[in-house]
């Protein structure tokens, strides 16, 4: 399963063939089904006995179909953590990643995210040129929420890097993994020495989890979802700010709110593109086909974002949140505010910082990172007006350079 340059021409190709569940092959050998339906995906996300998150119920894993070093499995392999459970015990583990969340100083934040975004551009900013993927939006949810956890600048960097890998289910994706879970373990030793405020000693501490083991995995699902979700959600937002001058013109005279603005990015393309994974616990019919026992499943949000009996006639009306992107049910994201915050401060920033702001290349130049998971350009090489506050005054000028952005 891999991503299209219009993913939306293809559901539709889709729906026409198969109805709102599809067959797709997950690699090459390796069946799934792809749920496009919004009443499949809610019976699904929303049914628990009927549909587990726990990856040790897929049959073609069980059975050997599935390689052990399939690029697959660390974004479908069974994790102790809340993602990986099901009913009492996802409750459990579920109440500590929303008690961490419900601990965050979204104001604290904003000034943080500020901070990073005008960090991040006054290394680019003289130059009248950067990739807002690389340079921008692919650092700054990650060095926000690392520091949320206690970790550096340096450490963030390492995180991101190895969750690049880890999400593109390719060859080093096994490797990322290991890498990012090391990160993560070697700050909760140090937390465990030196507890401070941060959410790696709330985790530490949260009388729901009953090891190190579940302390680090619930490390693993907050800062892993938050990462990538939310750089995808800043890019998708600038390459349309960008690419469509009517989306542009309307955010920038104020006829369309930014949380507005965000919110049709997220019916085109959420963050999440196709979510992984529900397995079925007995053979069922679901949208005209017939689902086996240990059969895995995906949820196809973004196809779901364009289901008729959400948009009928294809109209929807203004400040509709009612799509899909969170997905749905007692799995959906805890994290939809903190998510928000973050994503609605960089694209600000970036509007007040950089005037002017073209692709230097075509938009049919312009690709998407190989994940089937996310869909996310891999670039967006921009060139923009230098700002007033940084440009280096004539020779002459008595007076000295003024202060960086």
């Amino acid at each position: 399963m891999t991503q299209s340059r219009d993913p939306h021409r293809i559901y539709h190709q889709l729906r026409l063939q198969y109805g709102p569940v599809a067959p797709v092959l997950l690699e090459p050998g390796v069946p799934g089904w792809l749920v496009m339906g919004l009443e499949q995906l809610r019976i699904i996300t929303e049914r628990e006995a009927l549909f587990s998150r726990d990856a040790r119920n897929w049959r073609d894993l069980n059975d050997g179909i599935v390689s052990p070093d399939s690029g697959l499995l660390p974004m479908m392999a069974y994790r102790p953590n809340v993602i990986g459970a099901d009913q009492q015990e996802h409750r459990r583990l579920r109440q500590p990643l929303d008690d961490g969340v419900g601990r965050i100083n979204h104001r604290a934040l904003r000034r943080q995210v500020q901070r990073i975004c005008k960090e991040l551009i006054n290394t680019f900013a003289q130059f009248g040129r950067a990739d807002l993927v690389a340079d921008y939006a692919a650092y700054v949810p990650m060095l926000a929420v690392a520091s949320l956890f206690g970790l550096d600048t340096r450490q963030g960097h390492e995180l991101r890097a190895a969750l690049i890998a880890l999400f593109s289910s390719q060859t080093d994706s096994q490797v990322g993994n290991r890498s990012f879970e090391q990160i993560l373990f070697d700050t909760l030793r140090e937390r465990q020495q030196n507890p401070t405020e941060d959410l790696t000693t709330a985790l530490m501490n949260h009388p729901n989890l009953q090891d190190d083991p579940e302390v680090l995995q619930s490390m693993v699902v907050m800062i892993s979802a938050g990462n990538e979700t939310t750089t995808c959600w800043i890019a998708h937002t600038l390459y349309r700010m960008i690419t469509d001058t009517s989306f542009d013109d309307r955010l920038r005279s104020g006829q369309l709110g930014v949380d507005d603005a965000l919110d049709e990015v997220l019916w085109r393309e959420p963050p999440m593109t196709h979510m992984p994974a529900r397995y079925a616990l007995r053979d069922i019919e679901l949208g005209g086909q017939s689902i086996r026992h240990g059969d895995v499943l995906i949820l196809g949000l973004s196809a779901a974002n364009s289901d008729p009996a959400l948009a009928p006639g294809g109209q929807r009306p203004p400040n509709n949140r009612a799509h899909m992107a969170y997905s749905a049910g007692p799995h959906m994201c805890p994290a939809q505010d903190t998510s928000r915050v973050i994503t609605r401060t960089a694209v600000d920033t970036a509007l007040h910082l950089l005037p002017g702001l073209r692709l230097t290349v075509t938009p049919g130049e312009i690709t998407w990172n190989p994940s089937p998971w996310t869909r996310c350009p891999t670039q967006l090489p921009v060139a923009f007006a230098v700002p007033h506050e940084i440009r280096t005054p004539p020779a002459s000028a008595a007076r000295p350079i003024g202060e960086t952005v």
